[in-house]
């Protein structure tokens, strides 16, 4: 393979081989505990969306940190596909709460069952999650992996809260992001550190790396969603305008709002009327302030904070995929 050839392979895709194996026995593992001898609904609703094409980014996450810092033990693999159920349950929950109709480009789950279905299902993978991290024996990574689900569910309540509500800052968007987002990323390095034993200034470095990366992803998440990108995040343009979410490019416009433009934001995202044309009219908005290219680089600088967290990591090829993971996250916006 050419220097030119692998750098044109994606990040994830470089690391998805690199951890080939690893990975398979992730996948066995969630299929073996996902599966469900009274309620075949279980499986069912679990493998459309585990096998909707996701990345495994997460999962990923935590195998390569546990690699890097030596580990060859069999555990890694449980943490993994604990990281995976966590996701995928929260996914479940959150297409519920935002009535989505689409996830990784196909029909959400509640639109395909309904949505005691999902919220059920989600609750069974919680469990599941749960059982799994006991399995290593460590109450230590048990302890990180258990605060993370309980700060998930945080920030996606301080979300709900903080919607439509015009007055929310960017420092209350900042700690929805870092609860419902970033919280796992983190942890899943941080335990990929833990349980190869690293040392506490290594495992904090995967954690720093985790929680900055996280942030950047869901960043980068929030342009695409108003710079029409639809087929890199997998729903439909200006979904967060129509759920009334005040992301980070809408905070900023709503800042730099004139009189006009704040009748505009509180009629459609406080008063939640909306009308044909106005997502248009959200676009100009954002485009006349900026917003979006200053969110673009806010997003640029917690790459950058990842990146620079991974510097007292030991070196290893799968650390510079870690390294170049962050910068792909953010080229997904060129």
């Amino acid at each position: 393979m050419t220097i030119q050839t692998e750098m044109s392979i994606k990040p994830h895709d470089r690391l998805q081989a690199a951890l080939e194996g690893d990975l398979i026995a992730v996948n066995g593992l969630i299929r073996e505990r996902m599966a469900s001898e009274n309620a075949p609904r279980i499986p069912e609703v679990t493998a459309h969306l585990v096998d909707a094409g996701g990345k495994r980014v997460r999962p990923m996450l935590t195998l390569a940190a546990a690699r890097i810092c030596g580990y060859n033990g069999p555990y890694h693999v449980h943490l993994a596909a604990t990281v995976e159920f966590i996701h995928t349950a929260t996914l479940l929950h959150d297409d519920v709460v935002d009535e989505s109709e689409q996830r990784r480009g196909r029909p959400s789950a509640n639109l395909l069952w309904d949505n005691q279905s999902s919220v059920l299902v989600g609750d069974y993978l919680f469990a599941r999650a749960f059982q799994l991290m006991t399995e290593p024996g460590r109450l230590d990574v048990l302890k990180v992996l258990s605060n993370a689900a309980a700060t998930i569910a945080e920030g996606e309540v301080l979300q709900l809260t903080a919607a439509q509500n015009l007055a929310t800052t960017e420092e209350t968007y900042l700690k929805v992001v870092r609860g419902k987002t970033a919280a796992l990323f983190s942890a899943a390095t941080e335990v990929g550190g833990m349980i190869a034993d690293a040392s506490d200034e290594v495992t904090r470095a995967l954690f720093t790396y985790g929680d900055a990366l996280g942030v950047s992803f869901q960043i980068v998440d929030d342009v695409l969603d108003l710079g029409g990108a639809g087929t890199q995040i997998g729903k439909n343009i200006g979904d967060d305008f129509r759920e009334k979410k005040l992301t980070l490019p809408l905070i900023k416009a709503i800042a730099k709002a004139d009189d006009e433009e704040r009748l505009f934001w509180k009629r459609t995202i406080e008063k939640g009327q909306q009308e044909d044309g106005d997502l248009e009219q959200c676009l100009d908005i954002i485009k006349r302030h900026g917003t979006l290219d200053e969110a673009k680089s806010e997003a640029l600088e917690w790459a950058g904070q990842a990146k620079e967290a991974l510097e007292i990591v030991p070196d290893h090829p799968m650390k510079e995929m870690l390294s170049d993971l962050s910068d792909y996250v953010v080229a997904r916006l060129n």
